[in-house]
């Protein structure tokens, strides 16, 4: 609710008690006091809680700059040093991260330029290349554009987050780990970016090992923790982290052999204050969650929680010294108890005072805590003038200062205030403002994340004992970025949801005269300094990847080519302006790029054969520079031909034969074959690059195309062959697949039904398997077969966990199925029904809707479709109204496929079930009666066999849409 007591401790004395001369530093420049507990990381944390930022800016001001994440390290000089620099640039950046996005917060904007809703619905996003172009080129002065600063600084604390997090991720100090992920939790959420700030929060929680030592550190971490989680709507497992915070610090207090607590070197910490301190925040959280249950109508559940609350308080106010800061935090949260329990009258005074006295301080999240807590006992005793006066200060407070919890309590008092006294006028605003509070979660949601709270820190810690094979299979060890494999499965990722990426290959220009002249470390090193330049100059959200040799690729997830260009043509500045002298380079290094961008129905190898083909055409051009392909049409001039939308203008062969590219040296194509002497009919390649997709070969005419009286069975005559160059294939793009037939040269559309046909997905059986087992037979299915799912049936819930933590946003799951599919899930055409009898049918039934939609058509699920329902709902047509194939899955009531397969005129699946009475003989009774049915249409699988009856289905569904 309020800012943490933490801050409390850091103004006070005890928190101050330590040499005037805090910037001590180690011989290399890094300050040990900026790696918590230390006492300059203290007083900046405090500085920005307040919101102090111009104080906080010259705290750091006096911290040596590390080198601008903007401009790449020196490769030999790049080795990991030992833990304090690192850790010491690691609290540096994030720091200086969490100063540019409370700045940003004040110009409002988030941390990825969206406008914050509450303060700048009105503004457009910011172009955040735009400033990464002002930090790269040094603009800026007094009269650049406020918004191009703000895009810098977001640019920059998106970089410096990265920059920490590499370094924390590079430390085996677990609990300083932990530390600044709880810190880059609390940037997240300061920022807005919910989802973000609960993953950070998740793997600090994987972190904190219950049996780690008791310290200064761990009781910050933890508490740190706490108040994200609270921020976070669970409140439960705030408690938990908060109270593990006080028992450690309690557990401190009580060696007599430890009175105080070294923290780094340069901090002495009291052993009681931090055990009041710890108390206080518990104490709070105690009082918070009273509250709630009072709002529900609860009172009798909530007074264990205030007298919990007042007796923290009670402790931390016989704790803390007379002149302790922290003492007003404590009186607010006892009042505040004491409001709970009923007793008003005690509260007010002792809360008046805080008020008074948090009102000459710097300190504004302290005193809107105060002016909540007094507005509540004001209300309660219905003094309506003072409480609406004190609860209108508070919410304004929590709303400048981004204190989400203090500011939907606020409004929530402000609310019930004028409800009771019939004032709707004044209180619909305030409920209003509550209802829309962007982090307000109603319960359910609440419970949902609770448990997914535990269930990623369960997976979390599962999958940081096999992180090392994880980075073996998805980063390049050179140069440390995601490697191919991993540029292939997000790409196939984005354009399976119906993104529209832009996707940029970046290749070194002659790179083997490089190697060659100067040995294979220079061009390593090379390598390296051009992926930390090509990262350094993109978006948080776009992706570099080492695709093979001297060739990149960036992701640019909802980027049109031209916008790629803009931000690729500064990357290709900054590496041909580059020293590269300093890595013993004497010759320039330049780069080329081609750009493009996917268009509706392209598939990776496509998109990324545009933008092979493009680059080429730098190459052509004169390398050191950036091509893109229109993400319109797909082509760069009327008239040109198919190839050249690739290749560029093919030289001109000798007769007779085919020519090579004139690419010097290392950079030299593939030999491209001569195009044929008559070009396809005009308007072919309207479709861009339509005329590429298949590749063309002979093929018989289809049958029956001769005259009337020629038989369609039997050999056709064929024309003599005709001598025809061998095509260039791509893979397929665009709206409508075609084949060229060489023998009569004309482009002829393929039938529909061969258009209809879809590549089913591999299937893994998990029944009898091993985790491990499935896991090992999905990866081998995606290996051989990236453009299909891969299937698994029958798996158990930590198989289908497994799946999902390997896979992430690959995977499709069905609990109930007991069924994923990992891959991209085809486009559905069709519709099939599944319905089902009853209740103990329902696994299979959604086994059947599983796998039918994976096959690749839409599905409708109808349940306890039994007795007489299912004859009136036969009667209105309602159960295969605009269906194309009707599943049917029974046990006890076989006779309904019978009866659906009678009335129905569409085709039926029947699927009997082990299900039913025991005298069914496990299923074989209804196999029977469904074998031995005589209604027209009917189909019948084997016992229990969702599966067949799942792609059958699909197969008669889809058929039927295309025919």
């Amino acid at each position: 609710m309020t800012r943490s007591a933490w801050d409390a401790w850091d103004a006070s004395d005890e928190g101050r008690r330590v040499s005037e001369h805090v910037l001590d530093s180690a011989p290399d420049a890094v300050h040990s006091a900026l790696v918590p507990p230390g006492t300059l990381h203290r007083r900046v944390t405090a500085a920005l809680a307040n919101w102090q930022l111009d104080d906080a800016e010259e705290l750091l001001a006096d911290v040596e700059q590390e080198p601008s994440p903007y401009v790449a390290a020196d490769p030999v000089a790049d080795a990991p040093g030992d833990a304090p620099v690192s850790l010491g640039k690691a609290w540096a950046d994030t720091l200086r991260a969490e100063l540019l996005v409370r700045r940003l917060r004040v110009a409002g904007f988030t941390l990825v330029g969206d406008p914050v809703p509450a303060d700048a619905s009105a503004e457009d996003p910011l172009d955040l290349h735009a400033g990464v172009a002002d930090l790269i080129e040094g603009a800026g002065g007094e009269d650049s554009d406020p918004r191009s600063e703000s895009a810098s600084r977001a640019a920059l604390a998106i970089a410096l987050v990265r920059s920490a997090k590499a370094a924390f991720d590079a430390t085996d100090d677990d609990l300083q780990r932990a530390a600044g992920l709880a810190r880059h939790a609390r940037i997240e959420l300061l920022s807005r970016r919910i989802d973000a700030a609960m993953d950070e929060a998740v793997e600090a929680a994987s972190l904190l090992d219950p049996v780690l030592p008791p310290s200064a550190l761990l009781v910050d971490t933890l508490g740190t923790l706490a108040g994200v989680l609270a921020d976070l709507e669970l409140m439960p497992l705030a408690l938990d982290y908060q109270r593990r915070a006080h028992e450690a610090a309690m557990i401190a207090a009580a060696d007599p052999g430890a009175p105080e607590w070294t923290g780094n070197g340069d901090t002495t910490v009291d052993a009681d204050v931090l055990v009041a301190t710890t108390a206080t925040c518990l104490g709070e959280l105690c009082a918070e969650l009273g509250e709630g249950l009072l709002d529900d109508g609860v009172p009798e559940s909530a007074e264990p929680h205030f007298a919990e609350a007042r007796m923290l308080a009670e402790k931390a106010l016989a704790l803390l010294p007379p002149d302790s800061a922290g003492i007003v935090t404590a009186q607010v949260v006892h009042g505040w108890a004491l409001v709970g329990l009923g007793e008003c009258a005690a509260a007010v005074g002792p809360l008046r005072a805080a008020v008074r006295i948090t009102s000459a301080t710097a300190d504004r999240a302290q005193l809107a805590s105060a002016q909540l807590a007094l507005g509540r006992a004001l209300r309660r005793q219905r003094d309506v003038a003072g409480a609406d006066e004190h609860l209108v200060s508070a919410l304004n407070l929590a709303t400048e200062h981004g204190l989400p919890r203090l500011r939907r309590a606020a409004l929530r008092e402000l609310c019930t205030l004028h409800a009771e006294l019939d004032d709707a006028g004044r209180a619909l605003p305030y409920l209003q403002a509550y209802l829309s509070d962007e982090l307000d979660r109603v319960d359910e949601r609440r419970t949902r994340w609770v448990e997914l709270f535990g269930r990623r820190k369960s997976l979390l810690e599962t999958e940081r004992a096999a992180g090392q094979l994880r980075r073996q299979a998805y980063e390049d060890p050179l140069t440390h970025l995601p490697n191919r494999r991993y540029a292939e499965a997000r790409l196939d990722g984005l354009l399976t949801t119906g993104a529209a990426p832009a996707l940029a290959v970046v290749d070194v220009d002659r790179f083997k005269t490089i190697n060659d002249a100067f040995g294979h470390p220079a061009g390593d090193a090379a390598l390296r300094t051009v992926a930390d330049l090509l990262v350094a100059g993109v978006r948080d959200t776009d992706e570099v990847c080492r695709w093979a040799g001297d060739e990149f690729v960036i992701l640019l997830p909802d980027t049109t080519a031209e916008q790629g260009e803009r931000a690729l043509e500064r990357i290709r500045r900054s590496v041909a302006t580059y020293d590269w002298s300093s890595l013993g380079i004497d010759v320039p290094v330049t780069i080329s790029v081609g750009i493009a961008s996917a268009a509706r129905g392209d598939d990776r190898r496509t998109l990324f054969a545009a933008a092979d083909g493009v680059l080429y055409d730098a190459k052509r051009s004169g390398r050191d520079r950036v091509v893109r392909l229109s993400g319109v049409t797909q082509t760069r001039a009327p008239g040109a031909s198919p190839l050249d939308a690739l290749f560029g203008p093919p030289p001109v062969a000798p007769e007779g034969g085919t020519t090579t590219s004139d690419i010097p040296d290392d950079d030299a194509a593939a030999p491209v074959p001569a195009a044929p002497a008559t070009p396809p009919p005009a308007g072919s390649a309207d479709a861009g690059f339509a005329p590429l997709l298949v590749a063309p070969r002979p093929v018989d005419p289809p049958l029956g195309t001769g005259s009337p009286a020629e038989p369609l069975l039997g050999p056709l005559p064929r024309p003599e062959p005709v001598a025809v160059p061998e095509p260039v294939a791509v893979a397929p793009v665009g709206p409508q697949p075609i084949v060229v037939d060489p023998v009569v040269e004309t482009v002829a559309p393929v039938p529909a039904a061969r258009r209809a046909a879809t590549v089913e997905p591999e299937v893994v059986w998990a029944t009898g398997r091993t985790t491990e087992q499935v896991l090992a037979l999905v990866r081998e299915a995606r290996r051989e077969h990236p453009d299909r799912p891969a299937l698994v049936l029958r798996a158990a819930a930590e198989t289908l966990v497994a799946l999902a933590s390997e896979h992430d946003a690959y995977t499709t799951m069905d609990a109930a199925a007991m069924a994923a599919a990992v891959g991209p899930v085809p486009e559905p055409v069709g519709r099939v029904h599944v319905l089902c009898a009853g209740g103990a049918d329902g696994p299979v039934a959604a086994e059947v809707a599983f796998v039918a939609r994976v096959t690749g058509t839409e599905v409708v699920r109808v349940d306890d479709v039994a007795g007489s329902r299912v004859r009136g709902m036969l009667a209105d047509g309602s159960l295969f109204a605009e269906a194309d194939c009707l599943v049917v899955v029974a046990g006890m009531d076989a006779s309904l496929a019978a009866t659906v397969g009678a009335m129905a005129d569409v085709p039926v699946v029947a699927v009997p079930t082990s299900t039913g009475s025991p005298n069914a003989f496990a299923g074989l009774g209804a196999l029977m009666t469904m074998l031995n049915s005589a209604a027209p249409g009917v189909a019948v699988s084997t016992i229990d066999n969702g599966y067949s009856a799942g792609v059958f289905a699909a197969r008669v569904a889809r058929r039927a849409t295309t025919r």
